[in-house]
């Protein structure tokens, strides 16, 4: 808002084209969808009260003829390659070849998946369900793990061999509590990379469909704020699958301990994704950067820049967006 405020009526070609850094093509597509009309010269005053007793005119959102730039790209619904008046979950699988191009073209304007109205309002949420579903749960099973670590009949290894087993004090909780956040920060990152941006084969209908209902959608629409976090019914899908799976692999109190740890680093995920796409943070903050590292991500390099919360895991996997793309100050 304050960029624009700064720019109010005049001409942005420049800082389109930079200092201090070039738009891509997809933010020119994007300042199309806002386009009302062409400028026009005020009238001189006597002209102006001639036309104030006969029919007001709007001076400032003419349609008259169009003189955007012409790299930019109409977003007409009515042409698109999918009918946006009907659910589109079961359209994008037919577009083959073209729909990895379509999907990473974004827009702003709602998209409705489904033709059930019950199924379509449990595909999105509003993000502070997100904190009134899960919190209660993090602290529920947070005051249930310390308590049965402090038991103090935990031990790890146990199954394996009862000479050598590791007992497991409740002082250690706050540690496995973080190491379980650390550990959904590298599955956060798997998820992203290779599940939600892996590149379903244009023949197959069905891996098409899965991939815009999983993550695809949110790359169409980035600005749709009722599916900017994982709704409560499908998440509670994925995230019982994790508990179930450390529940088999360690004992309940430290595998409960590691899962409320991940379960945290996933609200903390959803929380930081919503305010990076709606937030204003103040320039120079840690999230400031974060927001225009993700911004990135969605306009111009949709392939690489997979971390939400932070770059950790992009510097080792070699997928970090090149710092020459970012603001610099002149």
């Amino acid at each position: 808002e304050q960029l624009l405020r700064e720019r109010a009526g005049s001409d942005v070609s420049a800082a389109l084209e930079g200092p201090p850094h070039r738009h891509s093509r997809n933010a020119r597509r994007w300042l199309e969808q806002y386009y009302l009309g062409e400028v026009r010269p005020e009238p001189a005053p006597e002209r102006q009260s001639l036309l104030e007793t006969e029919k007001p005119v709007n001076t400032t959102a003419r349609t008259a003829n169009h003189r955007m730039d012409p790299r930019c790209k109409t977003v007409d619904p009515d042409t698109d390659l999918v009918d946006w008046h009907k659910p589109l979950l079961w359209q994008v699988g037919r577009l083959g070849e073209k729909y990895d191009e379509w999907v990473h073209q974004p827009v702003d304007r709602p998209i409705r998946l489904f033709h059930s109205d019950f199924i379509e309002s449990l595909s999105k949420t509003a993000w502070y369900i997100v904190l009134m579903v899960w919190i209660p749960v993090v602290l529920y099973l947070s005051w249930f793990c310390y308590a049965s670590l402090a038991q103090g009949t935990t031990r790890l290894f146990s199954s394996f061999t009862t000479e050598y087993s590791i007992p497991v004090h409740k002082y250690f909780f706050p540690f496995i509590f973080v190491l379980g956040m650390f550990l959904w920060s590298l599955v956060e990152y798997l998820i992203h990379r290779f599940l939600f941006h892996m590149k379903p084969p244009a023949s197959n209908y069905y891996l098409i469909t899965l991939h815009f209902l999983l993550h695809g959608q949110h790359h169409k629409s980035p600005f749709d704020s009722s599916r900017l976090v994982f709704p409560p019914v499908p998440a509670s899908l994925v995230i019982g699958f994790f508990y179930v799976l450390l529940r088999l692999l360690l004992p309940e109190a430290v595998g409960m301990s590691m899962f409320v740890g991940g379960l945290f680093g996933y609200v903390v995920y959803d929380m930081t994704h919503y305010y990076l796409h709606y937030g204003s943070p103040k320039k120079g903050t840690y999230l400031y950067g974060l927001k225009a590292y993700h911004v990135k991500h969605h306009f111009e390099h949709q392939k690489s820049g997979f971390g939400i919360t932070s770059r950790f895991w992009d510097r080792p996997f070699k997928t970090l967006i090149p710092e020459e793309t970012f603001e610099k100050e002149n």
